[in-house]
C-alpha cells in the first residue's frame, strides 16, 4: 500500500478497509510519510466521510497506537467527561474535582485548544507549576492519592491522536464528525473507564453549529463507547453564546474557582451540576441523576469540591495558593473595554467570534508551533437578553501586546446583535440526552 492511494480513494468517496486505515494511521504515527501528505487524507475524511465501520476501525486504530491505561487495585468506578469544544468552556476545572470528591475515580485526559475554542490543558496551565505532562506511573500515583488526575496525552497514551490533533487545528479539518468522534473516544477508551458523559455542543460557537449534526455525532460517540462495553450518555448542550462570563486560559481558572466557591453565573453553575450529577450517577454514587445533582451541588456548598481541586494541583506541582490568591494567577499588562455602539437589547451573539477575538489576543494558536499567553482573554459585561445603553462597555479585552489589538475590538463588538424590544427566549441550555 501507498499512502497517496489512499489518499485518492478516499478523495473519490470509497470506503477504505480497516487494514488501509490502520496503515495510514501507524504511518503517520511512525513519521513515514510527511505532515502534508495525512493533512490531504485527513481534508479528504471531513469533505467524503467515513463509514461506521470505518470510523470504529479509525477509532480502534488509534486507540491501539499506545498503551491503554488499566487501574487494577484502585476502587470505585472510572468515569470521565468529554466536551466538543466551546467559547468559556471551563466545566472539566469545576466538574473533575466535584466528581472526585464525591467518590467517583477520574483519569481525566484532555486536549489543547482547537481553533476558536479554549483547551483544558492550557487553562491548567496557566496556574504556576502545574504539570499536564505525567506518565502513567505518576498518574496512577496521583489518582490512588486524590482520585482524580487531569493530564495531556503522553507519548505511550493515543500518540496517533496526539499528532493528528495538532495537525486538524490547523488544516481546516476540525470539523469532521468522524476524526471528533475517534479523536475522543480513542483517548476516552485508552484511559480505561467504565463510563463516559459527553457535552455535545451545538451553536454558533461550536464545531457542530446545527442541532442535527451534534445529535449526529453525540450518537456516534455513544455507539462507539457502547460497543467497547462503557456506559456512556451524551448531553446536547447550547453554544450559541459563549459559557460563563469570562474567555482566557487564567480569566477561567478564577471563573472556576468561583464556582467552587459557591458563587459563578447561572449559565456555567447549571451545566456543571448537571454533568457532575451524570458523573456521580453512572460511577454508581448517587442512586439517580437526581440525587447526583443534589450530591454535586452540596460537595460544592460544603467546600469539599474546592479542597479537591486544590489537592490535584498540589500532587500535579502546581501552586494550589493560586486558588485563594488569584493574584498569583497570569494577568494581562493592559485591559481596554469594548463599548456598545448602540443602545438596546443584546438579543444574539456570534460565539465563534468571540472565540477568534481571544485566540487574536494570544489566548489560541493559529499555527502548531504558536506560544499561548495564559493571561489575556475576555470578560463579558452583557450578553444575550441583558439590557445596555450607548458607549455602556459590552466586555473589557485584557491584552499584553497591541498588535491584534483592533482585529479582536472589532470581532467581539461585531459579535453582539441588537434590538429594540425584549430578545427572543433564550434557547435553553440543555437540548436533549442521547444514551444511558
Amino acid at each position: 500500500m501507498r499512502i497517496v492511494d489512499l489518499i485518492r480513494k478516499k478523495r473519490d468517496g470509497h470506503e477504505l478497509a480497516a487494514a488501509e486505515i490502520e496503515f495510514i494511521v501507524k504511518g503517520y504515527t511512525a513519521g513515514e510519510y510527511p505532515d502534508y501528505q495525512m493533512s490531504a487524507w485527513l481534508m479528504a475524511v471531513l469533505l467524503r466521510g467515513m463509514s461506521r465501520a470505518e470510523i470504529a476501525a479509525l477509532t480502534g486504530a488509534m486507540l491501539n497506537s499506545g498503551e491503554v491505561l488499566e487501574w487494577g487495585g484502585l476502587p470505585g468506578a472510572k468515569v470521565d467527561k468529554h466536551s466538543t469544544g466551546g467559547v468559556g468552556d471551563k466545566t472539566s476545572l469545576i466538574i473533575a474535582p466535584i466528581a472526585a470528591a464525591g467518590g467517583v475515580v477520574v483519569p481525566m485526559i484532555s486536549g489543547r485548544g482547537l481553533g476558536h475554542t479554549g483547551g483544558t490543558l492550557d487553562k491548567l496551565e496557566s496556574i504556576p507549576g502545574f504539570n499536564v505532562n505525567l506518565s502513567a506511573g505518576e498518574m496512577r500515583k496521583v489518582l490512588a492519592a486524590c482520585g482524580c488526575c487531569l493530564i495531556g496525552q503522553t507519548g505511550t497514551i493515543v500518540p496517533a491522536d496526539k499528532k493528528m490533533y495538532a495537525l486538524r487545528d490547523v488544516t481546516g479539518t476540525v470539523e469532521s464528525p468522524a476524526l471528533i468522534c475517534a479523536s475522543i473516544m480513542s483517548k476516552k477508551l485508552a484511559e480505561g473507564i467504565d463510563a463516559l458523559v459527553l457535552d455535545v455542543k451545538t451553536g454558533s460557537g461550536a464545531f457542530m453549529k446545527s442541532e442535527a449534526d451534534a445529535v449526529h455525532l453525540a450518537e456516534l460517540m455513544v455507539e462507539t463507547g457502547e460497543r467497547m462495553g462503557k456506559k456512556v450518555v451524551a448531553l446536547i448542550t447550547d453554544m450559541d453564546q459563549p459559557l460563563g462570563r469570562y474567555i482566557g486560559n487564567a480569566l477561567e481558572v478564577v471563573e472556576s474557582v468561583e464556582v467552587l466557591q459557591g458563587g459563578g453565573p447561572a449559565d456555567l453553575v447549571e451545566l456543571c451540576i448537571e454533568l457532575a450529577g451524570w458523573m456521580l450517577y453512572l460511577g454508581g454514587r448517587a442512586p439517580s441523576l437526581e440525587q447526583g445533582k443534589e450530591t454535586a451541588s452540596a460537595l460544592i456548598a460544603s467546600g469539599a469540591a474546592l479542597e479537591k481541586f486544590r489537592e490535584i494541583v498540589r500532587l500535579q506541582g502546581g501552586n494550589d495558593q493560586a486558588l485563594s490568591d488569584l493574584s498569583l494567577l497570569p494577568q494581562a499588562r493592559h485591559r481596554v473595554d469594548v463599548l456598545s455602539p448602540t443602545g438596546g437589547i443584546i438579543d444574539r451573539m456570534d460565539c465563534e467570534k468571540a472565540g477568534v477575538a481571544s485566540l487574536v489576543l494570544g489566548g489560541g494558536r493559529e499555527t502548531k508551533e504558536d506560544n499561548v499567553d495564559p493571561a489575556v482573554g475576555i470578560v463579558l459585561h452583557k450578553k444575550v437578553g441583558d439590557q445596555v445603553a450607548v458607549n455602556e462597555p459590552l466586555c473589557t479585552l485584557h491584552y499584553n501586546s497591541s498588535a491584534r489589538l483592533e482585529e479582536a475590538r472589532s470581532l467581539i463588538q461585531s459579535s453582539y446583535g441588537f434590538s429594540a424590544i425584549p430578545a427572543n427566549k433564550l434557547r435553553p441550555l440543555m437540548h436533549r440526552v442521547i444514551g444511558a
